[in-house]
């Protein structure tokens, strides 16, 4: 059974830097691309970023271009999104899902991570 946990989040005003951290166990993590996705109270779930299978393939929504940076390291089955010029619409409870093929073209496993809070202030 795939398992992730997410970490990192918090509270930080605007213009400020968060990393968020996400551990994965029960498959082969070096097989599969990993995305972010956020939700805010009241809003549906969002896609934020993938990355591909190797880390050599990476792919943004346009809302966050420029500003955040999604890495993996393979050895540690970690994915990790680097937040930087935060903004107070950036707040919302950041969860991470592995996807069913190698690159970012397909859907995402429910994973069931409980998510990690991020909190942006004017």
């Amino acid at each position: 059974q795939v398992q992730v946990v997410e970490s990192g989040g918090g509270l930080v005003q605007a213009g400020g830097s968060l990393r968020l951290s996400c551990t994965v166990s029960g498959l082969t993590f070096g097989r599969h691309a990993m995305g972010w996705f956020r939700q805010a109270p009241g809003k549906e779930r969002e896609e934020v970023s993938c990355i591909s299978y190797s880390g050599e393939s990476t792919a943004y929504a346009d809302f966050v271009k420029g500003r955040f940076t999604i890495s993996r390291d393979n050895a540690k089955n970690t994915l990790f999104l680097l937040m930087n010029s935060l903004k107070p619409e950036d707040t919302a409870k950041y969860y991470c899902a592995a996807g069913l093929y190698p690159s970012c073209q397909g859907s995402f496993m429910n994973s069931g991570g409980q998510g990690t809070q991020v909190t942006v202030s004017s």
